[in-house]
């Protein structure tokens, strides 16, 4: 996985998702997103990589296009075009999911251990948590 910083949009697997979604209509964009929160929430004991990338971009969305959210997930290759917002089931699903990539068996976090940017990494995705239990 190529990675240009720590951010949500910073790497080549949330790049190739963010293109993904922006080529949908904005309702199936929408569903979109919850099929990769749910993803992560329904795996096993390992969060793949992948997964986990998308789920911390997906994330970012939904937090991006909540009316009180101040964190700024618009920059550095957000979403474009607004998204529906979503619904409290979906921001309850987005916080699991985020808690299952920052636990044990998360590739995505397992694969920041050996680098000088996991403690920053780590505090990208804890703000994103954090910014949902202020919505």
């Amino acid at each position: 996985m190529g990675t240009r910083g720590t951010g949500p949009f910073q790497s080549d697997l949330a790049d190739d998702f963010r293109d993904w979604l922006d080529g949908l209509p904005s309702q199936e964009a929408a569903a979109a997103i919850k099929e990769a929160l749910q993803r992560v929430v329904d795996s096993g004991s390992v969060v793949g990589g992948e997964d986990g990338a998308e789920v911390v971009a997906a994330a970012a969305y939904v937090l991006g296009h909540a009316q009180d959210s101040d964190l700024p997930t618009n920059s550095e290759g957000g979403p474009e075009r607004p998204l529906p917002e979503m619904s409290e089931p979906v921001r309850a699903l987005a916080r699991q999911a985020l808690r299952r990539v920052l636990g044990d068996g998360s590739e995505l976090a397992g694969g920041w251990v050996d680098s000088s940017s996991a403690a920053e990494w780590r505090q990208e995705v804890q703000l994103i948590l954090r910014a949902f239990d202020q919505l």
